[in-house]
């Protein structure tokens, strides 16, 4: 399992011009799931997402995680 992680404003998924997934500030995250994955790296990799301090304290730090901040993640099965 990977993924790629961005952090983002806002982001947006579209197919066949209707938008199918919106978040504002939070993670962009394209995951690749493969033969053999299952529950165990899908705890994993989650709690390692949600947990990463990637977000801006008041001091300007990277010091906040995804929990943290109160932003959403819009995941994409690539």
């Amino acid at each position: 399992m990977k993924a790629v992680i961005q952090r983002v404003t806002e982001a947006a998924v579209t197919v066949d011009n209707q938008v199918v997934g919106q978040i504002g500030p939070g993670l962009l995250i394209l995951l690749g799931v493969g033969i053999g994955d299952g529950d165990a790296e899908v705890k994993l990799l989650a709690e390692k997402t949600v947990n990463l301090r990637i977000f801006t304290d008041s001091a300007g730090k990277f010091n906040h995680s995804l929990l943290d901040s109160g932003g959403a993640a819009l995941v994409v099965s690539q």
